[in-house]
């Protein structure tokens, strides 16, 4: 059961970003295993039981990440990430940069949470359009209860030249490029309590509409083929 983060778990993440080399990790693997991995797992394992709970036929799993960056694409940077994140997402919703997922993710200055893509495929963001273009109701109604709540805001980089929307209440969906449905803040004393299970739970449960909407995309038609 998740018991929160602590103190000790902002001062790795700091040490890390600081002290971004193996001989420094390695004195601290112990603490990275304890105050920050293990409690990343246990939160991402409730998450998914609680998910579950409320959305039976959800079947979301749960990832956490590696600490170790990929080696090929260190460019200049040390071998450590000093941020974990946890992703919940089915499997069965194509590869990665088709796929929504649900996250958290926690650094040394700030918290962050929602739903959307780490970079969405190109293809995928056309059958968005595509799919608006068909039948845009299902999106204006998400769109809608977006901008009737202040916990979550619609991120993402655009195109310089804007795509014309079929309504244009969904012009800012329309012309991203990727997108994410998130929170930030910065960390706060939540952070050490098990109540921000409850919190992230609660979230999780307003954002599974956009993520049932965003992760059958991958399935629609590519909209280029036959142009």
């Amino acid at each position: 059961m998740f018991q929160g983060f602590s103190q000790e778990t902002v001062d790795f993440m700091w040490g890390i970003r600081f002290n971004n080399e193996r001989s420094w990790f390695e004195a601290h693997k112990e603490s990275y295993q304890r105050c920050f991995y293990q409690p990343m797992k246990e939160l991402g394992a409730q998450l998914q039981g609680e998910m579950t709970r409320r959305f039976p036929k959800s079947e979301l799993n749960v990832k956490v990440s590696r600490i170790y960056r990929d080696a090929r694409r260190l460019f200049g940077r040390g071998p450590y990430k000093d941020h974990l994140w946890l992703s919940l997402f089915r499997w069965d919703e194509g590869e990665e940069g088709a796929r929504p997922v649900l996250w958290f993710e926690l650094a040394p200055d700030n918290w962050s949470y929602g739903m959307g893509f780490w970079c969405a495929q190109p293809v995928v963001m056309a059958k968005l359009r595509a799919r608006m273009d068909r039948d845009p109701k299902p999106m204006l109604r998400l769109a809608g209860k977006l901008n009737r709540q202040d916990e979550f805001s619609l991120e993402g980089p655009e195109y310089r030249r804007a795509k014309p929307a079929p309504d244009p209440r969904l012009a800012a969906w329309y012309n991203k490029k990727s997108l994410t449905v998130g929170h930030e803040e910065p960390l706060s004393e939540l952070l050490y309590t098990p109540e921000l299970a409850d919190r992230l739970a609660e979230g999780f449960t307003f954002l599974m509409p956009y993520y049932d909407y965003f992760s059958t995309l991958w399935a629609d038609p590519d909209p280029r083929e036959g142009q």
